[in-house]
């Protein structure tokens, strides 16, 4: 999934990431134009998944 996907479509993917992870905050998902790695990472530490498993999960919803 590359960054024009994931701004494209940010906010539905953010509501349906709430709802599967209830421990992610808004702070947590806060999308910057060229910060996605650091936006993987914030999602990783919170859900104890690997960067990989969290691109997967990202691309799968």
């Amino acid at each position: 999934m590359n960054a024009t996907t994931i701004k494209g479509n940010w906010n539905e993917m953010k509501g349906k990431l709430k709802q599967e992870f209830a421990d992610l905050t808004d702070d947590d998902l806060l999308y910057v134009e060229g910060k996605e790695d650091e936006l993987y990472g914030r999602i990783q530490k919170r859900v104890g998944k690997s960067k990989d498993e969290v691109k997967k999960m990202i691309a799968d919803l």
